[in-house]
């Protein structure tokens, strides 16, 4: 892997920053050698006061002698980025995508360039405890792959795929799941609160209780359904609330829930009219 790679940013926003974080505190390379564009100059030179780093509004510039070039914009602002950089990336450079939706073959294409990573992280990543998957299209070089790697391990956890067909899976499970996450946690807090706890101690109880959880499932190595027996008497309190959320449909609406943003991150790779963009 080479030593201190420059590493172009395309889109400055809330995960584009945790990257940016993960990378200099695991020493990817240096601030100097991270290029940070967005069209808003006021957002670039606030990334530039915190971290060091170089600021661009002209993703010309930003990319113009990467060896990484990370693409965090909104889906929607794709075909923007097509026209800008389309053929003006260094040939040797690897391009990091972490756009929902956007194929492996729809960015090389909208960017005349072969070598295209595409990885969907989570909201933990900012704190380094997210989780991504991503996989890889055949003209990224050994090295390039190890560069990602880097990268992404800098924000927790990564899987490779073989398949793409997994991105889209992995943004309707990990990449989305952390607002289901927060629902359940919201509801559970306010369920608290209508009980009469206060807020703060209801809060409190619902974060520990989460994390506990997940902390005993990872230790355990059971099934959840073997953890869930342990903790559901006959008769009891536990079995009570089972049965009202087995009847509201509760896991039908969490699968169904995913699958629908499974879904939404497949439409969003489309053009108009569910067509796939002009090449």
């Amino acid at each position: 892997m080479k030593e201190n790679p420059t590493i172009a940013i395309i889109g400055s926003g809330v995960m584009a920053e945790a990257m940016i974080a993960g990378i200099l505190k695991q020493k990817v390379t240096t601030a100097e050698n991270i290029c940070a564009s967005d069209i808003r100059g006021e957002r670039v030179d606030e990334l530039h006061t915190q971290y060091g780093l170089k600021p661009f509004t002209d993703n010309l510039e930003a990319v113009k002698n990467a060896d990484v070039v990370i693409l965090s914009v909104k889906p929607q602002r794709m075909e923007s980025v097509y026209v800008n950089l389309k053929g003006k990336i260094p040939a040797s450079a690897v391009i990091l995508s972490i756009v929902a939706g956007s194929s492996l073959s729809t960015i090389s294409a909208g960017l005349s360039h072969p070598a295209i990573i595409r990885a969907m992280p989570n909201t933990p990543a900012q704190i380094g405890e997210g989780i991504t998957v991503w996989v890889a299209s055949p003209a990224v070089r050994d090295d390039q792959v190890d560069i990602a790697r880097s990268i992404l391990t800098a924000l927790g956890q990564e899987i490779f795929a073989d398949e793409e067909e997994y991105l889209d899976m992995a943004t309707a499970l990990s990449g989305t799941g952390p607002a289901y996450v927060f629902l359940f946690m919201e509801a559970m807090i306010d369920a608290g609160v209508h009980l009469g706890f206060p807020r703060r101690i209801s809060e409190q109880l619902v974060a520990q209780t989460l994390r506990g959880s997940v902390d005993f499932f990872l230790g355990a190595k059971a099934h959840p359904a073997h953890l869930r027996n342990q903790v559901t008497s006959p008769g009891g309190t536990s079995a009570e609330a089972l049965y009202y959320l087995e009847k509201a449909g509760f896991r039908t609406a969490i699968s169904r829930a995913v699958w629908a943003a499974y879904e939404k991150s497949k439409a969003l790779g489309k053009g108009k009219n569910g067509e796939a963009p002009e090449k």
